[in-house]
């Protein structure tokens, strides 16, 4: 397989495995705590957010490991586990990179855009299901 094919099976192999991980630590928090708060969100947001954290450094200084690997574990698994983790290290580099003002405008637009969308898509979805 040329390159480029083997990232993309990298991707898709993490994704499968980040969207069960997904589930399953979803699905056993709401077990342990209850459903009256998205904590099982949360929860796969947050434990994405410190793996992606950790990893970006740990995989770019520390350990050399093949473009494939890399791909597969931070696009593919904590991409579909997870896309919060993703957005938290573009927020964080763009802080210690001293863009404050654009990395309030991209954390306002993210958080409240992906709650209109949300609304909107809703909204959407009930005017065709009349």
């Amino acid at each position: 397989l040329f390159f480029g094919m083997t990232v993309y099976l990298a991707i898709a192999l993490g994704g499968s495995l980040g969207a069960v991980s997904r589930y399953w630590v979803s699905s056993k928090t709401y077990l342990w705590v209850g459903t009256e708060f998205p904590y099982g969100t949360l929860m796969v947001n947050v434990s994405g957010s410190l793996v992606m954290g950790f990893l970006a450094i740990v995989l770019s200084e520390k350990i050399e490991l093949p473009e494939e690997v890399k791909f597969a574990l931070l696009v593919g698994f904590l991409g579909s586990y997870t896309t919060f983790s993703t957005f938290a290290l573009d927020a964080l580099q763009a802080i210690q990179n001293g863009a404050l003002l654009k990395v309030a405008v991209y954390i306002l637009i993210s958080v409240f855009g992906s709650l209109l969308g949300v609304w909107m898509g809703y909204l959407g979805a009930r005017l065709l299901m009349r």
